[in-house]
């Protein structure tokens, strides 16, 4: 119970942090779809994409190393320095190289706002650095208070930049990087970093170490960038940029979904190191799952259920097409759950070659069913293509990790989402508003009978958390 307690602890508090970034392009959809044009803002998106997928390969992962290992050695300060100061260096000397290498590139290659985009990539890649070292050292307040200072200062910056200013895509760049910054500062400030940096504490073999966990990490990395995002680049390629606008707000939709979901693994991923090798792991494992399954496959159907109430007050009518994507790319985003959940498990017991493995094979498959298909059913391919590439990847990894875990599952819960998905997209399909009606109860309904127990101890906890609170007042 007390882990379970910790993962809802942490999961808490990384939420009303992550909540501010995650969601934040969810929240200013309403501005984006009004102030940018569609060619903008899927050029701007597919700016976002690629950021997405440079700063893993300059770093080689090396975030997620310097989180592996300082959770392993919190209670010792000399041995977090040593991390830190090699982590550092690391970092340092790959932004060198990258920076070296962007303007011998951009000689012969010109695009625009190729300074700014650099300018983003560097304060990108010392944000998720960042970010990672205050889990690591289990500083999850200063963590979730980061990335408040990165949403607020997100929304600011775009109203000022793209509204006030009329900037454009150039401002709504601008924004991302410049609150992105603003989040790492308070981070070097508030741990203060330089206190941990040491070039004397160079540590060749411990570099070599971190390396071993991490590099594995970056094909892994660059398959997850190829299943979530390369569709963007082939969309643009066929069908231009026009219709990447589209295609990029029917996936903000199920973003916020994906969004709960990484503020939810990034706690998990955590406990799942930390007890990794208890004697009841199996149980805690299959509980979790279990649960979170069921809370993340409701409110997926629930998404469904509630669009078309919701999208025709937040998307301008000129993405009106991007409604018909949207079930696809939901029932990929559960999909992804289950396979996040495998993840942790890999993570934990460091096996990062099996996580590269698994991610390869979700990515070719998501390449050859979007090219395949796209020139005959359109953006279509592009969301049946994620969702089938998740799908297998789910598969693949729930027969894996059998060979070192056992995580068993409610008897029933595959064929009971099954029905309720498919009853809840055919009737999103029919726009008859009725239906939706009808939908909508259903699901809720059926959410609230398959949560029950969780939304029991949930509010069991907070009652006795508001009785500590009351206590504590009088």
């Amino acid at each position: 119970m007390n882990k379970k307690k910790e993962l809802a602890k942490n999961t808490i508090i990384i939420f009303l942090g992550k909540v501010c970034t995650q969601l934040i392009s969810f929240l200013l959809l309403p501005l984006y779809t009004s102030y940018l044009v569609t060619e903008e803002y899927g050029f701007v998106d597919l700016i976002t994409t690629y950021v997405t997928l440079i700063v893993p390969i300059i770093t080689l992962e090396l975030e997620m190393s310097v989180f592996r290992y300082l959770v392993d050695c919190r209670k010792d300060k000399k041995e977090i320095k040593k991390v830190f100061s090699n982590n550092f260096i690391i970092l340092l000397m790959s932004l060198l190289i990258f920076i070296i290498l962007y303007f011998i590139v951009t000689c012969f290659v010109h695009f625009d706002y190729r300074y700014l985009i650099l300018f983003d990539i560097v304060v990108c890649t010392f944000s998720g650095n960042f970010l990672q070292i205050a889990r690591g050292v289990g500083r999850t307040v200063d963590y979730a208070i980061s990335c408040i200072i990165t949403g607020a200062g997100t929304i600011l910056l775009n109203i000022l930049f793209i509204v006030i200013l009329g900037w454009g895509a150039f401002g709504m760049i601008l924004a991302i990087a410049i609150a992105n910054g603003l989040g790492a500062l308070y981070l070097f400030l508030r741990l203060k970093m330089w206190q941990y940096i040491d070039f004397k504490q160079k540590d060749t073999k411990l570099i070599k170490s971190m390396y071993k966990y991490s590099i594995p990490l970056v094909p892994n990395g660059i398959s997850w960038w190829i299943v979530n995002v390369s569709d963007r680049t082939i969309i643009t390629a066929i069908l231009g940029t026009a219709a990447n606008g589209i295609y990029a707000v029917s996936n903000k939709f199920p973003t916020i979904l994906s969004s709960l979901l990484g503020i939810f693994n990034l706690s998990w991923s955590e406990s799942a190191a930390l007890h990794i090798n208890s004697p009841d792991r199996n149980q805690f494992f299959s509980d979790i799952s279990n649960t979170v399954t069921k809370l993340f496959t409701c409110l997926g159907v629930g998404m469904i259920a509630c669009m078309p109430f919701v999208f025709p007050l937040l998307v301008n009518k000129s993405y009106d097409d991007a409604f018909y994507y949207i079930p696809i790319l939901v029932l990929g985003a559960v999909f992804n759950v289950v396979i996040c959940l495998y993840s942790a498990v890999y993570i934990a017991k460091k096996m990062t070659k099996q996580v590269a493995t698994t991610s390869i094979i979700g990515a070719i498959i998501n390449i050859i069913v979007n090219v395949c298909l796209i020139r005959y059913i359109g953006l279509f391919a592009a969301a049946l293509s994620t969702a089938v590439a998740y799908f297998v990847m789910m598969v693949y990894r729930y027969f894996d990790l059998k060979k070192y875990m056992t995580i068993q599952y409610e008897k029933g819960l595959l064929i009971k989402t099954i029905l309720i998905f498919t009853f809840a997209i055919i009737i999103y399909y029919q726009r008859n508003f009725y239906l939706d009606v009808l939908s909508l109860v259903v699901v809720i309904i059926y959410s609230v009978w398959m949560n029950k127990s969780f939304l029991i101890a949930s509010k069991n906890t907070i009652y006795h958390k508001l009785q500590q609170i009351m206590g504590r007042v009088g």
